[in-house]
């Protein structure tokens, strides 16, 4: 049995991917204001990059919680040669 730092998933994590990830995530977002009220901008902000960064982490993903802020609030950031 393989362990999951072993594990490739049958496709490549694009900058497409990401992105939708962060759209599908807004959405939820956008749905969870709707059925539980007006939201604290704060908060859905953090959602989102809570839900995008565990997204990702389930992918195996090496972004960090706050390499996905970054990304989330306009900034560049530096990946991993490995990756």
């Amino acid at each position: 049995m393989r362990s999951m730092s072993e594990y490739k998933p049958p496709f490549h994590i694009t900058d497409k991917i990401i992105n939708l990830v962060a759209d599908i995530s807004e959405q939820i977002g956008r749905i969870n204001v709707l059925s539980h009220g007006n939201m604290n901008p704060h908060l859905r902000k953090a959602n989102r990059i809570q839900t995008i960064h565990s997204s990702l982490a389930i992918e195996h993903n090496s972004l960090s919680f706050e390499q996905v802020t970054a990304i989330i609030e306009g900034k560049r950031i530096l990946g991993n040669k490995s990756k």
